[in-house]
């Protein structure tokens, strides 16, 4: 790891951010299946990597949205699987989705982020716009 480094690839499928002292999964739902998760899709994904102790854990979880807030980088310029700018580090590979379920919800609804325009917003768990999400799990370093 060089000096001063955020981001560090563990070569284990995880990616630790020394700042916040976060262990994320290096690539997120859509990049590791192929299609998009709804709200009870993004909790069955944790649960799975729990199940098999993905990396040696089994406290991954969905982030809260000030911690998606925290990932962002206006001047990473990394890429969706669209070929649209993200805005989350290189460490990151590109091919991920833009947008990620979070874990805060309220009734019909749940906190979602996006990594085009540094927006966490509500959304209603189940929505059809809710089904063109990703997660990328993260659990405490």
């Amino acid at each position: 790891m060089a000096e001063g480094e955020r981001f560090v690839d563990n070569g284990d499928g995880t990616v630790t951010d020394t700042k916040y002292k976060l262990m994320w999964l290096k690539v997120d739902s859509y990049q590791k299946k192929g299609k998009w998760c709804s709200w009870k899709g993004a909790h069955k994904f944790v649960a799975r990597l729990n199940e098999k102790k993905f990396a040696g854990y089994e406290d991954w979880r969905l982030p809260k949205s000030q911690e998606c807030r925290n990932l962002y980088d206006h001047d990473s310029k990394n890429y969706d699987f669209n070929d649209d700018i993200v805005h989350i580090d290189y460490a990151f590979p590109e091919g991920c989705g833009s947008t990620y379920w979070c874990i805060e919800e309220s009734g019909i609804n749940a906190m979602a982020y996006n990594f085009y325009s540094d927006r966490g917003y509500q959304i209603r768990k189940s929505t059809k716009e809710g089904a063109n999400m990703s997660c990328r799990p993260v659990r405490t370093a």
